[in-house]
């Protein structure tokens, strides 16, 4: 990915995508080194990290690692999972960002030179060239190496520049560190669930921002 000389950057993180492309790698993302990679490659106007919570008597497994990045220089935006009993009666949440972050990233663009948007989500095809026809350059981080690919073909075509999360990898992986980022890198398992059914195509992608409550992927308090 490359970055002109003072050029205007923000992160737009579909936090559940992100979760579950670096899971299908094997690795654990840094969010501390992930901020720090992309404020010394350019001037990193802002870095949005978009979630669903699920509220349970005044308590949310995800509490931590939103605190922990709230805290760390992220902008939070969250809202509540709609819940739902599936065909085996199992007790469901799901939640869609896609507007939060569609907006927040129109709403900015006066300001940038280059948005960043971590999601393979081909529903985003449309907001980047939208943003793309105001001046601003998009990047679209996602994942290729799974099986099938993380990331929609039409996305990935749309992008400016289309960044293989695997090669980001060296230098946003946790290779170690306080409790506290352990704890919030085990608890963003809670995200999601991203399902793709297996009949879905190469290239074409499908986010449902589930979130099983009855196997949190990744949770271990």
């Amino acid at each position: 990915m490359k970055f002109y000389p003072q050029e205007r950057v923000a992160l737009f993180i579909d936090g559940a995508n992100l979760y579950s492309a670096a899971r299908s790698l094997g690795f654990e993302i840094d969010y501390r080194r992930l901020l720090e990679h992309f404020r010394k490659e350019a001037h990193l106007v802002r870095a949005f990290y978009y979630t669903a919570l699920v509220e349970d008597a005044d308590y949310s497994p995800l509490r931590p690692l939103i605190d922990w990045l709230d805290y760390n220089g992220y902008t939070m935006v969250t809202k509540p999972a709609k819940e739902y009993t599936d065909a085996t009666g199992r007790r469901r949440f799901k939640s869609n960002m896609d507007i939060e972050l569609a907006i927040d990233m129109m709403d900015l663009t006066p300001h940038l030179d280059h948005a960043v948007l971590f999601s393979g989500d081909g529903d985003f095809r449309r907001l980047v060239e939208a943003v793309q026809r105001r001046g601003v350059r998009v990047s679209v981080v996602a994942t290729t190496k799974s099986q099938p690919p993380m990331v929609a073909d039409e996305l990935r075509r749309q992008a400016d520049t289309f960044v293989e999360l695997q090669d980001l990898m060296p230098k946003i992986m946790r290779e170690g560190g306080g409790r506290d980022q352990v704890h919030a890198q085990r608890t963003a398992g809670l995200n999601a669930t991203l399902r793709v059914g297996n009949n879905t195509p190469a290239g074409a992608y499908e986010d449902d921002d589930e979130i099983d409550t009855a196997n949190p992927r990744g949770y271990n308090r």
